[in-house]
């Protein structure tokens, strides 16, 4: 018997997923996305407001700005792979997400989020050459080392990161399809398979640990190495300046990872010991608070681009 087109698409088209959005808070879900989209848009009218002042003002183009302006594309991607749809589940009930959506959102939210940290290790790195070595800071991070800089991070997120999608389309879905979290996180839609995913699980703890371990253990190396020159300046005028600008980007870093590694953890050993409600509250959090704080912790905190943005609103500042 040959079959049907109808029975043809749903062998070739898995049956889609269904996104809870936060269970056990379900009730709530109308009120939790007003605070949700208001953080949602801060995030991207801050960090296009930062890529347009950086890509309009010649003086900008430095290797901090630079790298700003690669974390803000980052941070713009990140937050649209989640939140629209988000969104669209408090607000609309719209749970329902195409097997192939969902895989594209996996490897987005994912590899983006690697590159997220990568960049960041690449801020921190700026900022040593900056207050370690100034002397070499502009023929150490030269135009071509800001681009090889950033493929790679780059590429490290995609070549890392594309396997997951492929690994997870691999799998058998016979159980439930409902997913009890907000996105397609992997390891939420991994627990769904009755094939064997040991294989699976094993790729991505050790891709994640290894880029996350990396990435902090060269950031925290940085930063020592900052603060071990910053109390050796004669000045304590200029030692406080650089303290407080070293100490708001550790604020964002800080943030950044312990959402990130509590998801991480969680997902893969918690074993109920967490509410699960909070658990998603939290690996929401990564999603949307770094890219908010981002703009404001790197540009409002930074006089160049703080006066760039007032001169553009046509602010007339006070003498």
């Amino acid at each position: 018997m040959q079959p049907t087109p109808s029975n043809l698409s749903t062998t070739i088209w898995p049956a889609p997923f269904l996104l809870v959005g936060i269970p056990g808070l379900e009730s709530l879900h109308v009120w939790l996305a007003v605070p949700f989209c208001s953080l949602y848009l801060m995030a991207v009218l801050g960090n296009c407001t930062l890529l347009l002042v950086i890509k309009t003002d010649p003086s900008l183009h430095q290797p901090m700005f630079l790298f700003l302006s690669m974390l803000s594309l980052t941070d713009l991607v990140l937050s649209t792979s989640a939140l629209p749809k988000m969104l669209a589940i408090f607000w609309l009930g719209a749970g329902h997400i195409a097997f192939g959506a969902c895989l594209a959102q996996m490897f987005f939210i994912h590899s983006f989020t690697a590159m997220e940290s990568g960049f960041f290790l690449a801020m921190a790195y700026d900022r040593y050459v900056a207050i370690c070595d100034p002397l070499r800071h502009t023929t150490i991070l030269t135009s071509t080392r800001i681009v090889v800089i950033g493929s790679a991070v780059l590429l490290r997120g995609v070549v890392f990161f594309s396997p997951h999608p492929f690994l997870v389309g691999q799998l058998t879905f016979c159980k439930s399809r409902v997913i009890a979290h907000s996105y397609c996180e992997f390891m939420a839609v991994v627990k769904l398979a009755c094939a064997e995913t040991d294989v699976t699980k094993a790729y991505s703890l050790t891709v994640a640990s290894l880029i996350g371990a990396t990435d902090v253990l060269f950031i925290g190396l940085s930063y020592g190495l900052i603060l071990r020159s910053i109390c050796r300046l004669p000045s304590k005028e200029a030692g406080l300046k650089a303290l407080g600008t070293c100490g708001s980007h550790i604020c964002v870093i800080l943030v950044f990872y312990t959402t990130a590694v509590f998801t991480f953890l969680t997902h893969r050993f918690s074993h109920g010991s967490i509410p699960h409600h909070v658990h998603i509250l939290i690996a929401n959090t990564y999603l949307l608070v770094p890219p908010t704080l981002n703009p404001i912790i790197y540009g409002v905190r930074t006089k160049q681009i703080r006066n760039r943005v007032l001169q553009g609103l046509h602010w007339k500042r006070p003498n």
